[in-house]
């Protein structure tokens, strides 16, 4: 068990450093667009077929999760066979694959640059993050998502897989990303999706959990060290962390909230209808471009220390 740990702590954190270094691999050699690929033709089956798309909902999650953590371990057993170094390679490379945190503050930074250039253009930045309609927002309202956005998914995107990555190794952590990825594309609340991805929603709730609460108290010590109001992070956690319609959202975004005296939340458009979402943190100062970049700090230091508490455990296992 303790080797098996241990080798999990080895290829997350190679797998970090290449995702700091190089990022997500963009296009067709990233396993979450076979995955989105496979639930996309997956429920459209499921509706062609009709009948209770909320037993099917249950299907949809059940084999998009086990079929990325069969393929995976299929992979890495056929590597196990070709020896050690072949096989902790893989075990390297799928753990780059999981993490996004340099794909996640470069499209922060996107956001920053391009709403620099003009409001047209950060509305089209900002809407290639977001799910919510961005054809008529604000430039302080762009700023608002691009920050919640940072702030949400250092959870799914970063802390989570990795966490998921010592925990169980690239096979846990890959069924994590299938789950995350099923959440983000049929997860929603609207009329289309409220029956068929019901399960997916309710299984990323449970999967983040544990994950969502880690990273809104790593993201308030973060803030002491990027020189941002600490103590106010853990206040606003603490009061605003119920605050959304997710039970794992609000802790992260209430943690930067607080970190920059700004507010989030409010109501947003989906799909053409009005969400209603409560506010989270107080409007202390105005949102401003630069919180993007204050933000993205936040992650990066989270995300360090959850790196150097593993590299620790590692050397001391």
């Amino acid at each position: 068990m303790t080797t098996f740990i241990k080798w999990n702590i080895a290829a997350m954190l190679v797998g970090f450093i290449l995702d700091l270094i190089i990022g997500d691999p963009y296009g067709w050699t990233h396993p979450v667009i076979w995955i989105g690929k496979y639930i996309s033709f997956a429920e459209k089956k499921l509706r062609k077929r009709g009948g209770n798309l909320r037993r099917s909902a249950v299907w949809l999650t059940a084999s998009t999760v086990l079929l990325s953590m069969a393929v995976t371990a299929a992979v890495l057993f056929v590597l196990y066979l070709l020896g050690r170094i072949p096989l902790f390679i893989g075990m390297c490379i799928i753990s780059w694959w999981t993490l996004s945190c340099k794909c996640l503050a470069k499209e922060g930074k996107g956001v920053a640059q391009a709403l620099s250039i003009s409001l047209e253009k950060g509305r089209k930045q900002v809407g290639r993050i977001v799910g919510r309609d961005t054809s008529c927002l604000s430039e302080k309202e762009i700023i608002k998502a691009t920050v919640e956005t940072v702030a949400e998914n250092t959870t799914d995107g970063v802390i989570a897989p990795m966490l998921y990555l010592i925990l169980g190794g690239p096979v846990l952590a890959m069924g994590y990303k299938a789950a995350s990825t099923l959440d983000s594309m049929v997860g929603y609340l609207d009329e289309k999706y409220r029956d068929i991805g019901w399960s997916s929603a309710k299984f990323d709730d449970v999967l983040n959990w544990i994950p969502a609460r880690i990273t809104g108290t790593l993201m308030c010590i973060s803030a002491f060290m990027c020189v941002l109001d600490g103590r106010n992070a853990f206040r606003i956690m603490k009061r605003d962390h119920a605050n959304h319609l997710s039970p794992n959202c609000a802790w992260s975004e209430s943690a930067a909230a607080g970190a920059l005296h700004v507010q989030q939340g409010g109501t947003h458009m989906y799909f053409g209808k009005p969400i209603e979402k409560p506010t989270i943190g107080d409007d202390d100062f105005p949102i401003a471009i630069t919180d993007i970049c204050k933000t993205n700090r936040l992650m990066y230091i989270s995300a360090m220390i959850v790196a150097v508490i593993a590299l620790i455990s590692g050397v001391l296992l």
